[in-house]
């Protein structure tokens, strides 16, 4: 009984547990405490890179049923040249059909609008020329409607990707993206994303929200994850000047993109990510690299790996248009809580990534579900439908397993 997450009334699973690990903290959620609104998780298709997704593993990754990714957005690239917008279209129409937001960033300008120049050792590094700002827009506003003709309407596109880490593509400095978002992004015909740094570095994002008139023409303010560590997840001036903007998490993977997206414990690292990116970043949006990729949410045969079910367990649960609520983030050491509040459920989602199961309490303020629903990823099971149980009195508690991601959904 140990190795399941047994649902139980508040008194008896309390008694069960406290033979297998220290009794920790309860769990509170609080529904009416509302944080961010939740766009959606996602991840990163480039057909030129790595090919497209199969029709088969579209459905996987954007489907929400059992075995499915249950993504809802969809990152796609700008192509420089015309001749290649049309590659990534198969995918962003059928992930458009089943729900998810498409947004797009460009890597180059085309060749014409670009210049060489000296940056530090490098006497070769590409820039946008700052004649070519206008054209720049046109050619964004161009894929836009491009997209749009095939069926599919970008919920954004972005100035540039990593303008700050342009080894093998165009860099652009704090400046230039303010001058740039100033005079020109106020043309697009889409929400606008900036300044999609390499790993959440302030200096580069700052003075977007320092400048009134830039910041009037960005929608989404997105950054990357690499590297950045979890102290840095917050963002106080974000807080301050961002009202009416959106905060989004646009590309990482985690914790490497060397080992085998199965590889277990390991792969619980994303569901500790995820969470942090959640609650202590409170980003709206969380989008992975590539969705199929010997490290990725799919494996290479369209199957989910096991970073694809620690992903899953937020993604095919909380939808579009949630709200995260408030929750006791670490009710025990190296257990980790965040809760979500959609129109007539409330989904917590519960990482414990200690070597012993816990007995954990959770009880929902002021709630009223009568009963939860339960799934579960551990070494040997990918999001396990675990069953349904009663709630007494708001509260119920589950054992957690050793290692393991559930995902509660109240009714």
């Amino acid at each position: 009984m140990g190795a399941l997450p047994v649902l139980t009334t508040t008194a008896s699973a309390s008694a069960k547990g406290t033979s297998r690990t220290a009794a920790p903290t309860t769990a509170f959620v609080d529904p009416a405490a509302r944080r961010q609104t939740i766009r959606g998780f996602g991840g990163m298709t480039h057909a030129a890179w790595i090919g497209d997704l199969t029709a088969a593993q579209r459905d996987t990754a954007f489907g929400t049923g059992e075995g499915r990714l249950g993504l809802s957005v969809l990152r796609l690239p700008v192509p420089e040249n015309r001749a290649d917008w049309s590659r990534d279209v198969a995918t962003a129409r059928r992930a458009a059909e089943l729900g998810a937001a498409v947004f797009a960033s460009p890597w180059n300008p085309p060749a014409h609008m670009v210049e060489t120049f000296v940056h530090g050792s490098r006497t070769d590094a590409r820039r946008l020329r700052h004649d070519m700002y206008g054209a720049y827009a046109r050619h964004l506003n161009d894929f836009n409607g491009f997209l749009r003709n095939h069926g599919v309407n970008l919920y954004g596109i972005s100035v540039q990707n990593e303008p700050d880490y342009a080894h093998d593509w165009t860099w652009w400095t704090p400046g230039e993206l303010v001058r740039f978002l100033r005079e020109n992004a106020g043309s697009l015909g889409t929400r606008v994303i900036a300044p999609e740094s390499f790993n959440y570095t302030k200096t580069v994002s700052d003075p977007i929200l320092d400048d009134p008139a830039a910041l009037a023409n960005v929608d989404i303010i997105g950054t990357h994850l690499y590297g950045t560590p979890v102290r840095n997840f917050p963002y106080p001036l974000f807080k301050q000047k961002g009202a009416g903007k959106e905060l989004w998490m646009t590309e990482v993977y985690h914790p490497d993109s060397t080992s085998s997206a199965d590889l277990w414990p390991q792969a619980l690292d994303v569901a500790e990510h995820l969470h942090h990116a959640m609650v202590d970043a409170e980003f709206q949006a969380y989008v992975w690299w590539y969705i199929r990729r010997s490290y990725g949410l799919l494996r290479e045969d369209g199957h989910l790996s096991k970073r694809g079910a620690c992903m899953a367990h937020f993604a095919r649960f909380v939808r579009p248009g949630y709200v995260r609520i408030e929750a006791t983030a670490t009710p025990a050491p190296n257990v980790y809580v965040s809760a979500y509040r959609g129109s007539s459920s409330v989904v917590v989602v519960a990482t414990n990534k200690t070597t012993s199961p816990v007995s954990q309490q959770f009880t929902l303020k002021r709630g009223t579900a009568s009963r939860v629903s339960s799934w579960l990823t551990d070494a040997s099971r990918n999001v396990a439908l675990q069953g349904t149980d009663g709630l007494s009195n708001g509260s119920f508690t589950a054992m957690l397993p050793a290692r393991s991601v559930t995902t509660f959904v109240t009714a």
